[in-house]
């Protein structure tokens, strides 16, 4: 029987073949999280990340493989001996200096560390964490021991520039600065991208296969920015990214991550060196699979797919299962396309629901 780690690297064309069926995954929420480590008997191990709404993509490694993922996902966590700054109403400062506040889906930063910043020199006041902290990457060490010889290893480091520049500043501030060509901008884009390169390096040093970056670059719509907007200003910083990443491993796969419609930078991020291509969110322009096959196939991989907003919180069971046949028949004919929900699966779908869906995965036939 092929292990998921052989299944996974056949489908991205590192070794030769054809995967047995496509091969899976997928992130929990924290409620499914619990209740499936219920219903296994294991106990959630949980990776707290730097930026707490990542943590759900980096924990729980053994429940996800147990409920038959092929990868596991890894990243940065905060330093071992830090803890958040208690505020009220349940709100806490993070290591960057966001106050953070629980919501029912996510934690919302509703205070930016640099929400105030109008010159370099305010800038130059404030710090960054350290992304070589001891303990960042202990529980990424523990995972990958543990699980590298049978699972394909997927290091994280999403809200990798334009987002995590942004929560550090506001939306509406920083597009604003940003269009105005304020000069500290520039300079929060270079600590921002400092800050990501160490930590990807960190996680290719560990041994990950893949390095999954991305932010959300666009709306159900459009993109946030223009295109011509993030060639200038963000490209540069992620060919000089992913150059680095790939002198470091020249076998390294990259995936980068986008919700919304960003179909518009699909060559770019093929120009860029991006193997794969992540969510592929449905419903929005330019992520049909069959036209992405069509313009894209053999170009880029595809990692995503399955409808999050409305497929698997209706349930339907039948329509999940005719949904993974068609992404596989569309999309992993010929290998090259990683299943997967296009978002960390929520607490608006059932249990049920995800045995459906893994089902419905394990059942596909070879080329189906």
């Amino acid at each position: 029987m092929m292990s998921s780690r052989e299944r996974t690297l056949r489908a991205f064309g590192k070794i030769a073949g054809l995967p047995d069926r496509v091969p899976f995954q997928f992130d929990l929420c924290r409620s499914l999280t619990e209740e499936f480590g219920r219903r296994l008997s294991i106990a959630p191990e949980y990776a707290i990340s730097y930026y707490e709404d990542l943590t759900y993509r980096i924990s729980a490694n053994a429940i996800r493989t147990a409920l038959g993922s092929d990868c596991i996902v890894v990243g940065g966590t905060v330093p071992s001996s830090y803890a958040p700054t208690p505020v009220d109403d349940g709100v806490t400062i993070n290591e960057f200096g966001m106050w953070m506040k629980p919501t029912e889906l996510y934690m919302e930063v509703v205070k930016c560390p640099l929400a105030d910043v109008e010159s370099e020199d305010a800038l130059n006041a404030y710090s960054m964490p350290d992304p070589f902290s001891p303990g960042r990457f202990d529980a990424a060490r523990r995972d990958i021991d543990r699980f590298g010889k049978d699972y394909f290893v997927i290091g994280d480091v999403e809200l990798s520039l334009f987002e995590l520049a942004w929560h550090l500043v506001g939306l509406e501030k920083y597009l604003i600065d940003l269009s105005m060509e304020e000069s500290w901008i520039e300079k929060l884009n270079d600590r921002v991208e400092e800050w990501t390169t160490s930590l990807a390096l960190q996680l290719v040093s560990l041994g990950v296969d893949a390095i999954w970056l991305g932010e959300d670059l666009g709306t159900q719509t459009s993109m946030l920015i223009s295109p011509d907007m993030w060639r200038e200003r963000f490209k540069p910083r992620y060919a000089r990214l992913i150059a680095r990443l790939k002198q470091a491993n020249p076998n390294l796969l990259v995936a980068f991550h986008s919700d919304g419609a960003v179909a518009p930078l699909l060559d770019d991020f093929i120009e860029l060196g991006v193997d794969i291509y992540n969510p592929v969110q449905p419903n929005v322009p330019g992520s049909d699979p069959q036209k992405l096959m069509d313009n894209y196939g053999g170009r880029i991989f595809f990692f995503g797919g399955i409808d999050q907003q409305a497929l698997l919180p209706s349930g339907d069971a039948a329509a999940i299962k005719r949904e993974v046949s068609d992404r596989a028949r569309i999309m992993g004919k010929k290998g090259g396309y990683l299943m997967a929900p296009a978002h960390i699966i929520q607490a608006d779908v059932l249990p049920e629901t995800v045995i459906s869906l893994r089902d419905a995965v394990l059942a596909l036939a070879k080329n189906e």
